[in-house]
């Protein structure tokens, strides 16, 4: 079984970005426990100070510098809530960061990410197009490159969510994880199969444009179209040269589903109906996926609740029950 990344080097990780990120805590979820026969808990990481679970990778990899790295700034491609850590991570350090993100990458993360003083490089209309000028500044101006998902100290600083859940929910019979490029699924998998190797993690993503499943599916990494969606921080490809992710996701997940953009949005209005939590479509695939019986608990579970960082008016025309249009969720 391949395991780029141990429990140990998650624990370091832990040890390097104490003091840097939240611990956040795990709730009951009384509806939820009541519509499935099981406890279900809540991982509230959308709490986390950047309102995503991002922090933890972006504040490892810097931390992980060395002092020459530091000096010539970093540089990353993002949906979004990656740039948003990096800048914030960046900034307590006082280094340079540079954000390159897609046209599909909605306008309040950008906002979000220009008070931290990030320089935002727009280019193209996928994560693709937004890494080919990463590519170019590492190799023009010798910018550091710490991406979303496809790097040790990325995916072990992700991973410290995982030791939070299971010393929260030390029973946990399963945790339902959000799955995009891989970094927070792999992470958090091989922090729950090391200490509980009985306890089942399962992917989750949407439908449209799912890069890891359909990955995985061909036993290499492919490259799927990017289409609009509510769940946007999981767009994106998972790199034709992807080192880690897909190995460790191949080997240490145990199912992936995939969910309807209806689906999507049932798990946001459920998240702030029953919950009285505002999260973003990433951070909704783990509810939309019970509330669909698409995944049927036998025995605890947790749920974690991704990120926050959703455009409020979206928000608040899908939890009134009105149709986003196209244009909307792409905005």
């Amino acid at each position: 079984m391949t395991r780029a990344i141990a429990l140990h080097d998650i624990r370091a990780g832990r040890e390097r970005i104490a003091g840097k990120i939240l611990a956040t805590p795990t709730v009951l979820s009384p509806s939820l426990t009541d519509r499935t026969g099981h406890p279900v808990h809540l991982k509230l990481e959308h709490h986390q100070t950047t309102g995503a679970f991002k922090l933890r990778g972006a504040s490892n990899a810097i931390a992980a510098l060395s002092p020459q790295e530091r000096s010539r700034g970093v540089v990353a491609a993002s949906t979004g809530n990656h740039g948003r850590a990096l800048a914030h991570a960046a900034k307590l350090e006082g280094m340079r960061a540079v954000i390159c993100m897609s046209r599909l990458v909605p306008e309040n993360k950008l906002d979000a990410i220009r008070r931290l003083g990030a320089d935002i490089r727009i280019v193209g209309n996928s994560q693709d197009d937004a890494q080919r000028e990463v590519d170019r500044l590492v190799a023009e101006e010798g910018l550091v490159m710490l991406p979303p998902f496809d790097h040790p100290d990325i995916i072990a600083g992700q991973g410290t969510l995982g030791l939070e859940i299971m010393e929260q929910v030390p029973d946990a019979a399963s945790v339902l994880v959000p799955l995009s490029g891989g970094g927070l699924a792999s992470g958090v998998a091989a922090a729950v199969k090391g200490v509980s190797p009985s306890t089942k993690v399962i992917g989750i993503s949407m439908a449209r444009g799912a890069a890891m499943k359909a990955s995985l599916d061909a036993g290499r990494p492919v490259q799927v179209e990017e289409l609009p969606t509510l769940a946007d921080s999981l767009g994106g490809g998972i790199g034709l040269d992807n080192r880690l992710t897909l190995a460790m996701c191949r080997d240490l997940l145990d199912d992936v589903i995939l969910l309807s953009e209806d689906e999507i949005a049932a798990g946001i209005r459920h998240a702030y109906e029953q919950e009285r939590e505002i999260v973003e479509g990433a951070g909704a695939v783990g509810i939309g996926a019970l509330l669909a019986a698409k995944i049927r608990p036998s025995g605890p579970t947790v749920l974690i609740l991704s990120g926050r960082n959703i455009d409020m008016a979206l928000h608040r025309r899908i939890v009134c029950g009105e149709e986003p249009s196209t244009a909307e969720r792409a905005a």
